[in-house]
């Protein structure tokens, strides 16, 4: 896509935010892209769909290994997120989660116009794709009933279960954050008094994806009558006039039953969708964004994209692959920014990456 090709608007008609640079994606890609743009000495704002930072790693990989990390012989996926955010911290990100990217559109001045699903917008010179295999949403529940309920009954994994306060709530899922939301429900009532009246954790089978020390805590609570867990799958939402009354579910053995509930809070897991990007005007080619290899740019002025979203020939899906794109990316915006190619400094020697970086040098003697 060209300039000339893009939607253009004249102006926005609200308060927009001013930067250097927007990513979208705040996966490892993405991570790793805001610090090498903070080295370039532009500022720059994180936009995920999800509820934390991490993308794939965070959401599919927590817990398990990764061996490929240049100088890291073994971390999880959240411990590689956790350094990555260490690294970052200097900079000052600003992250907006839990929002969507659905819109961009060219200004006249040659900035891009970025909207999010909560309405943000954003007044940017440069935009960084690093979405991996498209943005994380929620798995729908899939049930007669659902789409009559009125809102604040029903949840897409919340990041926490504030709202179960007082009522009884059905908690369905089997994997870690569902357990956890479970257990905060339940232990709040003891702790604060804030929790829900009744906590019911709902799985097609008596065994739950979660950590140890989770799994044990889950136990306790189920012995002690906190939490009661139903094994079973939900087949239909009962409802009057948009209020949610009860949910029917089916057991192992194919007999219905009808649990009466006030809220439902569902984690039946994510799946990646290139949603609205496919509608940018962006070259792609099967479902993926074509970019220049040396510059990371895609068919679009000022528009990057690195990580898994990408193809171009020799192509490897590897973190470490996103990493070295992700500073290809920074070089090549750096001088479409500023018209000439950047310095090529060095964390090691270089006082300004030190003073971008934090990094404090004793006092000579």
């Amino acid at each position: 896509m060209s300039q000339s090709d893009a939607p253009s608007i004249a102006s926005s008609p609200q308060p927009a935010v001013e930067t250097d640079a927007i990513i979208i994606g705040a996966g490892p890609a993405g991570l790793f892209q805001a610090f090498q743009l903070g080295l370039q000495g532009l500022s720059c704002h994180l936009i995920d769909a999800l509820p934390h930072i991490g993308g794939q790693c965070s959401q599919l990989y927590a817990h398990k290994p990764i061996y490929d990390i240049p100088g890291i012989p073994v971390c999880t996926g959240q411990e590689l997120v956790q350094l990555l955010d260490q690294q970052i911290a200097p900079l000052n990100v600003e992250r907006h989660l839990s929002q969507l990217v659905h819109s961009i559109a060219l200004l006249v001045d040659g900035r891009w116009r970025v909207e999010t699903s909560t309405g943000t917008v954003f007044h940017t010179r440069t935009v960084f794709v690093a979405a991996g295999v498209g943005a994380f949403v929620p798995k729908a529940l899939k049930a007669p009933g659902v789409d009559d309920l009125a809102a604040g009954q029903l949840f897409y994994h919340p990041a926490r279960p504030d709202m179960v306060w007082d009522r009884s709530v059905l908690i369905n899922g089997g994997d870690d954050d569902a357990v956890s939301a479970a257990i905060q429900a339940a232990s709040a009532v003891a702790e604060d008094g804030m929790g829900a009246r009744k906590t019911y954790l709902m799985h097609r089978r008596d065994a739950f994806n979660a950590e140890p020390a989770q799994l044990a805590k889950l136990q306790a609570l189920r012995d002690c009558g906190a939490i009661e867990v139903v094994i079973g799958q939900i087949t239909e939402v009962q409802q009057q006039r948009g209020k949610l009354e009860a949910v029917q579910w089916m057991d192992g053995e194919g007999n219905e039953h009808v649990l009466p509930i006030e809220l439902l809070l569902v984690y039946q897991g994510i799946s990646p969708r290139l949603g609205p990007l496919t509608n940018w005007g962006l070259v792609l080619e099967r479902k993926q964004l074509l970019v220049e290899p040396a510059t990371m740019a895609t068919s679009a002025a000022g528009i990057y994209a690195i990580g898994d979203i990408v193809s171009y020939p020799g192509k490897k899906r590897l973190i470490l692959c996103a990493f070295h794109e992700a500073a290809m990316a920074a070089f090549a915006a750096a001088e479409y920014l500023q018209g000439s190619k950047p310095l090529l400094e060095y964390t090691t020697t270089s006082a300004r990456l030190h003073a971008i970086l934090g990094v404090e040098h004793a006092p000579s003697q």
